[in-house]
Order: structure tokens, then sequence, then C-alpha cells
């Protein structure tokens, strides 16, 4: 029973962190139909640009390092994805492959430099007193605080993200233009402009889930491959588009990663991909997508 307690809460804290991600990359691919393959290079570029503005500080033992850290990544992040969409994908709507070839593109250079400029030593955020150290957890004995905070940052973010598209103008906007964009322009509705909008807000959510990662885990190059990947598996699985789909399949995920790794390591990755493989031979529009 402990055991098992230990990795469904292993699980659980995972997925939270993989839904933070692939929240975005949701949003940007499963609203916006755009192929976003440098999803990966935005945690990398709000990880670093983070950990510069939180080193300084946090040699200076102020309390509110980690925080002007996660400020100055999701605000890396989130400009980073604007510039992107207005100068390179703005104009390629609807041209899949040639959106995939860009941002591959976009994220082997942004990989060397972020190379180039920061080194390959992992850096890694401390979380601050206040959500430092362990709690007790029923069966599972002292567990680390901060990897229960990222539960309910998950839970924030999700919430969040649902009110936005289903209670706000911006919401109505973003569901009308995937349904039909020429319609949506004719009513006078700057559609560019939205689309700008909502890029920057998947990689701002991506930037929090860089801050959150770096300080649970090290950051080192080849995590933007990593992430990319289980976005990718995660929004397959749950259904492009949908919040509540893309909950469900970091939670599949999650789960199925860690009890792979606790009974057969070796294999565990296979256990994802056993996932999605039959999500998408029973329901090929995913868990809760829209057909």
């Amino acid at each position: 029973m402990d055991l098992a307690a230990t990795i469904l809460l292993n699980g659980l804290t995972l997925a939270a962190l993989y839904f933070i991600v692939a929240s975005g990359f949701s949003l940007i691919f499963g609203l916006m139909r755009v192929v976003n393959m440098a999803h990966g290079s935005l945690y990398l570029i709000a990880g670093y640009v983070g950990y510069a503005v939180f080193e300084p500080l946090y040699d200076q033992d102020l309390w509110w390092a980690w925080y002007a850290g996660l400020g100055a990544g999701i605000a890396a992040a989130a400009v980073s994805g604007a510039l992107m969409q207005k100068l390179l994908l703005g104009w390629m709507q609807g041209q899949e492959l040639r959106q995939a070839l860009v941002t591959i593109g976009v994220s082997i250079i942004a990989a060397d430099q972020l190379l180039a400029f920061y080194g390959g030593t992992p850096r890694q955020f401390f979380a601050p007193d206040a959500i430092f150290g362990s709690t007790q957890v029923p069966l599972v004995g002292g567990y680390p605080t901060f990897r229960l905070v990222q539960i309910g940052i998950a839970v924030v973010v999700g919430v969040g993200l649902w009110l936005l598209l289903n209670r706000t103008k911006l919401g109505m906007m973003i569901r009308a233009g995937v349904d039909d964009r020429e319609m949506l322009g004719a009513c006078g509705v700057n559609v560019p402009l939205v689309g700008v909008a909502v890029f920057a807000l998947g990689a701002a959510l991506c930037g929090i889930g860089g801050i959150v990662g770096s300080t649970a885990q090290p950051l080192a190059m080849g995590q933007d491959g990593r992430f990319l990947l289980i976005s990718l598996v995660v929004v397959i699985v749950g259904g492009m588009g949908s919040v509540t789909g893309t909950a469900v399949g970091a939670v599949l995920v999650g789960l199925a990663e860690q009890l792979g790794q606790a009974l057969f390591p070796t294999y565990s990755v296979i256990l994802t991909f056993v996932i999605m493989v039959a999500v998408l031979a029973l329901r090929p529009q995913g868990i809760l997508g829209r057909a």
C-alpha cells in the first residue's frame, strides 16, 4: 500500500507538470491549428532566463528571488512566442508542413544559442521557504512540499484556462476562429492580433512549466525535446483543444511513466506509447477531443 500510494502521488505530481506544459501546446496546436515544434524551446528559454534573474537574487538571500525568476521566465517565454507567431507563423496559417519545418529550425537555433550563452551545466531553482521542505502524507510519510504545490498550480492553470475559453469574450473569439476564421474576421475581429495573444498565452503557460519543472528537477539541455514529445503525446491522448482532455491525458501519461519506472524501468517509456497507440486506434480524435 505504501509503494502504491507513493507511485500514485509521484504520478500525479508529474502529471501536474506535464499538464502545465502541455496546456500551452494544446492551446496553440489544438485550438489555433499551429504546429509549434519549438514548444520545448520555450520551456528552456523560460528556465534559463528565469535562472539568470533568480541566481543573483538568491545569492543575496532575498526571499522573492524565486518569484522574480518565475515572472522573468514567463515574460521571456510569452515574448518569444508572440514574436514567433508575428514574424514567422502568422502568414503560414493552414500550412502545417511549413510550420513544422520552420519551428524545428527555430528550436535547433534556440538550443544552440542557449548552450553557447549558458553552457551545458545543469541548473536548478530552489523553492521559497514557504513551499520548501516536506509535508506528512498518509501512507507516504514525508513528501516534498513543492511537488504538492505543483498539483495546486496545475489546478489553478486548468481552471483559469477553462474559464478563459468558456466564459470570456477572448475565449469566444478563439473558439470561433477555430471553426471559421473568415467569418470571425468579417465580424470586425482582428484575427492576427488574437492569434498573437493566444500564442503568447500558450508560451506563457509553457514558461510556468519551465520554472516549476526546473525547481522540481535540474534544468539541462535536451529537455526541450523531452517536453515537446510529452506535450504531443498528452494532447493526442486527451484530445486537441480540450483543457479537460489535456488534464486526463497528462494524468494517464504521468501515472503510466511512474508505474513503468517502478515495475520495469528499462521499458517504462513503452507504456506511454502503448496508451497513445490504443487511443489513436479506438478514438483518433482523443479521449475528449472533437471529431
